[in-house]
């Protein structure tokens, strides 16, 4: 059964990032975007379900949009805002039963992911 799930982490804290705001765009052959879903990080820096699982799954390309500028700025952080604001994962997700899990580290001023398990 195929998944998708991510989750934040704000290596400038050293903590889980909550309440960030993701979206979720499928990308088809046209270059039109559909959402699929947009979900917030809770106090784990994890969403509460995956993004896709099970028959919402769909192999395809997606973009995980990421939210950090507005955390940050909530946060209060020295620059917040004024360099990383949205950020966006362009992923291929291409087999059906797999698990992907895309994770996001971040600060105010870089981002780093990673293909998880």
């Amino acid at each position: 059964m195929g998944r998708l799930s991510t989750h934040v982490l704000d290596v400038s804290s050293g903590k889980p990032a909550r309440g960030v705001t993701i979206e979720l765009q499928r990308l088809d052959a046209s270059g039109g975007r559909v959402t699929v879903t947009t979900t917030t990080t809770n106090q784990d820096g994890r969403t509460d379900q995956p993004l896709m699982v099970g028959d919402a799954f769909v192999p395809g390309v997606y973009e995980l949009i990421f939210h950090v500028g507005a955390y940050f700025r909530g946060l209060g952080a020295t620059g917040a805002g004024e360099f990383l604001d949205v950020v966006p994962l362009r992923v291929t997700l291409a087999d059906k039963d797999g698990h992907y899990h895309v994770p996001l580290v971040c600060s105010p001023f870089s981002y780093s992911t990673y293909r998880g398990s």
